[in-house]
C-alpha cells in the first residue's frame, strides 16, 4: 500500500496529430523560402553589391531556425535531392514544392512593392551566355544540393553544428563566382520569384528550371552512390 501511495505518477505523452506535424513543416518551408526570395529580390531591385552575402546569410539563419522542423530545404531542387536520397517521401515533397514556389512568388511581389524601383532590367542571356548560364546553374545547384545532403542528412554528420554555415557559404561562393553570368539563383523558387519581379526574363526561365531540378536529381543519386550504407 505504501508503494502505491509514494509512486510517482507516470507522465502521459500525447502525440500531435499527423496533420499538425505536417503543417508545421510546410509553414516553416514557407517562412524560410519567403525570406530567402525576399532578401534576394530586395537586394536585386536596390542594386546592392552585397547580394551574395545577404543571400548566404539569410539562408544560413533560416536553416538554423527551421531545419529541426522541416529539414530547412527552402529550395525545390534540394527537396528533389532529398527525395532521390530517400530522406523525404513524395507525399511531403509535393506540398514542399507548392509552398516553396508560392512563398517565393509572394516574396517577390512584396519586395517589388517595398523597393518600388522606377525601372527593372531583366537578365536575358542568349547564345553563348545562355549556354554558360545553364552550365553554372547546373554546377552550383548540384554543389548546393550535394552539400545539403552531406552535412544535414548523412548519418556520419549527426548532431553537427556547422550544417547551416556550410550551406550558406555554398550559396555565397556560387553567387560571387557566377552571379554575373546567371544571376546566381541555384533555386527554382528564387528563379520564379525574381522572374515575377521582373529580374529574370520569362523566355529563358525554362533553362534555369530544367538544369536546377536536374542538378537536384544528380545530387541525390550521387549521394546514394557514394554512401550506399546510408539509408
Amino acid at each position: 500500500m505504501a508503494d502505491v501511495i509514494t509512486r510517482e505518477p507516470e507522465s502521459v505523452v500525447i502525440a500531435a496529430p499527423q496533420w499538425a506535424a505536417a503543417t508545421r513543416k510546410y509553414v516553416v518551408e514557407a517562412i524560410g523560402t519567403f525570406f530567402l526570395v525576399f532578401t534576394v529580390a530586395v537586394s536585386g531591385f536596390s542594386h546592392s553589391t552585397f547580394t551574395p552575402f545577404a543571400a548566404g546569410a539569410v539562408l544560413m539563419v533560416m536553416i538554423y531556425a527551421g531545419g529541426h522542423i522541416s529539414g530547412g530545404h527552402y529550395n525545390p531542387a534540394v527537396t528533389m535531392a532529398a527525395l532521390l536520397r530517400r530522406r523525404i517521401g513524395l507525399a511531403d515533397a509535393v506540398p514542399y514544392w507548392i509552398v516553396q514556389i508560392g512563398a517565393g512568388l509572394i516574396a517577390a511581389v512584396v519586395a517589388r512593392a517595398v523597393v518600388n524601383p522606377a525601372t527593372v532590367t531583366a537578365l536575358h542571356p542568349s547564345g553563348h551566355a545562355l549556354a554558360a548560364t545553364a552550365v553554372v546553374e547546373l554546377l552550383f545547384t548540384f554543389a548546393l544540393c550535394y552539400v545539403v545532403l552531406n552535412v544535414a542528412t548523412s548519418k556520419d554528420q549527426l548532431g553537427n553544428s556547422f550544417f547551416g554555415l556550410a550551406i550558406g557559404f555554398t550559396v555565397l561562393a556560387g553567387a560571387f563566382a557566377v552571379g554575373g553570368i546567371s544571376g546566381g539563383a541555384f533555386n527554382p523558387a528564387v528563379t520564379l520569384g525574381v522572374a515575377t519581379g521582373g529580374l529574370f526574363a520569362w523566355s529563358t526561365l525554362w533553362v534555369y528550371l530544367v538544369v536546377q531540378l536536374a542538378a537536384g536529381v544528380a545530387a541525390g543519386l550521387t549521394f546514394r552512390a557514394l554512401n550506399p550504407d546510408d539509408k
